[in-house]
């Protein structure tokens, strides 16, 4: 990665036009070619960009930053103050944490969340549309299709509300609640699901983590 930090003025030349004037920017440079202009503000959005392919042409004073369909970033450089380059390597990515499949693990794991004498009887119990994340038993021994989501919302009850009607015809689980368990469940969510019977149960995933057992006994 390059990153200039200069004055400079920078105009974009094609289907649209538009004009930055002169003042002290960032320039950065990406090894997959593209070019972006950032000022000392807008978080991570740049001014001004030019995504790859493109090919850059520097001279004295001025580089011309053009793309495969002929649109030109051209910026003209009044002072450059610094010019480094860095090599980054090969990221990673992103490993979004709290995503529902650990969520459900978790609570796999810790069944007892969900209500006093909560056990866990399978995950990703299979029907005739889809798995139901996990089934359970209640303390009372009563069948429990429990919806994980990170997010709760109206989909996520229709989508529990469909797994119930198959799991309740079974005559060796019926019969059968459910529960709606999310970090956050929106209130249209909410009053949909009470409506038909079925809890919400809003997690917190820092406090899950924090009491997670070593041993997993998932199936």
């Amino acid at each position: 990665m390059r990153l200039v930090i200069a004055r400079c003025s920078v105009d974009y030349i094609g289907r649209l036009t538009a004009h930055l004037p002169p003042a002290t920017r960032l320039v950065m440079v990406k090894a997959d070619g593209s070019v972006s202009i950032h000022a000392d503000d807008r978080a991570y959005k740049p001014l001004n960009w030019m995504s790859p392919p493109c090919r850059i042409e520097e001279a004295p004073g001025v580089w011309r930053v053009v793309n495969k369909a002929g649109e030109e970033l051209r910026i003209t450089l009044e002072e450059i103050l610094a010019d480094t380059s860095h090599d980054l390597g090969v990221d990673p990515g992103l490993v979004k944490d709290g995503v529902e499949a650990h969520l459900q693990e978790l609570l796999a794991a810790m069944p007892a969340v969900l209500g006093d004498g909560f056990t866990l009887v399978r995950r990703e119990y299979m029907t005739a549309i889809g798995p139901v994340d996990l089934l359970c038993r209640s303390g009372t021994g009563a069948t429990v299709a429990v919806e994980v989501k990170r997010r709760g919302e109206i989909d996520g009850v229709e989508q529990l509300t469909r797994y119930l009607e198959l799991l309740g015809r079974d005559p060796l689980l019926a019969p059968v609640t459910g529960i709606l368990a999310a970090q956050e469940i929106k209130p249209q969510a909410r009053v949909l699901a009470e409506d038909r019977g079925i809890r919400c149960v809003v997690l917190d995933y820092a406090a899950l983590r924090g009491t997670t057992r070593d041993e997993l006994t998932l199936f």
